[in-house]
């Protein structure tokens, strides 16, 4: 399998963007760059799966691949805080308390 450097740089942004997104409705805050690369990039995995399962079809391009990444990351966010006990304190929407 062969994958050019545009491919990886897109998917790097892709799990950049959707990474911080995530955070800043989950968090309030971002999880620096290397936690929000790596939880866009899982919600991208996760995104990718579930939404076809669920019959959701958001089209092609990169605004529908971050829109997924992003669906992904949140609920990634959401079953970790769930599993450490956190979830209600982690919805504030972007308000910090």
């Amino acid at each position: 399998m062969h994958m050019s450097g545009e491919s990886l740089l897109i998917i790097l942004v892709v799990g950049l963007i959707a990474g911080w997104l995530a955070g800043q409705i989950m968090h309030g805050a971002g999880f620096g760059i290397v936690g929000d690369l790596i939880i866009g990039i899982v919600g991208a995995f996760i995104g990718s799966w579930l939404l076809p399962q669920l019959n959701i079809h958001l089209g092609s391009g990169i605004i529908a691949a971050i829109l997924s990444a992003t669906v992904g990351a949140l609920l990634l966010l959401l079953i970790v805080g769930l599993i450490r006990g956190r979830a209600g304190r982690r919805w504030n929407w972007g308000r910090r308390w």
